[in-house]
Formats: structure tokens, C-alpha cells, sequence
């Protein structure tokens, strides 16, 4: 599984939905629609600051996190931005791959 920070901020119609539902709500209805996906909510929160929520979730594949990412954008009452979260095994793959590499890329206008 691959894991995603989805931030988000609500627009004015989010805003007034939230206040009619409250937080709790909100955070079975993402479940709901992760677990639909075969992901998995790792923490959700809510926030002060630039974004107002902050989401990782564990999906099988970016094809469900981009459905996400649509699904929500889509609707109007967020906006979202999504990253890949990368896990220090994963840069140490990174790292050996870069390495047995070495020497065969070559930057632009050399």
C-alpha cells in the first residue's frame, strides 16, 4: 500500500456543510469513501493555517488516490492537494537504484 497526504481547504458551501455536520461526521464520511477503495485512513485532522484539514490515507495504487483527489475537487466544497508520501526504506531503494545508475544520465546541454 502507498501513502498519501491529501491537504485541503474548504470553500464557503464546505464551510457551511461542515457546520451542519460537524467534524466527526465528516471523518466517518471520508472513511466510507476510502474504505470503498480498499484504502485506509491513517489520521485525519483538522487545522489552523493554510489548509484546513490534513488526510493520509493507505491506498492500493495511485488510481485511487487520484479518484479521491477527483471525487472531492470535483464536488465543489474543497479544494485538495495531494502528495506521495515516501517511506525512508523507500528512499534507500531510491539511493542503491541511483547509484548502479550512476553515470548514465545526462543533464541538458551537456
Amino acid at each position: 500500500m502507498a501513502k498519501y497526504l491529501f491537504q485541503g481547504s474548504y470553500t464557503e458551501e464546505g464551510l457551511k456543510g461542515l457546520l451542519k455536520e460537524g467534524g466527526t461526521k465528516r471523518r466517518e464520511a471520508i472513511e466510507q469513501a476510502v474504505k470503498a477503495q480498499d484504502g485506509k485512513v491513517e489520521a485525519f485532522y483538522y487545522a489552523f493555517g493554510d489548509n484546513d484539514f490534513y488526510l493520509i490515507v493507505d491506498y492500493p495504487s495511485n488510481i485511487e488516490a487520484s479518484v479521491t483527489a477527483l471525487m472531492a475537487g470535483s464536488a465543489g466544497t474543497s479544494t485538495i492537494k495531494t502528495t506521495v508520501l515516501i517511506t525512508p526504506k523507500e528512499v534507500d531503494e531510491v539511493v542503491e537504484k541511483a547509484g548502479k545508475l550512476a553515470g548514465t544520465y545526462r543533464p541538458p546541454g551537456r
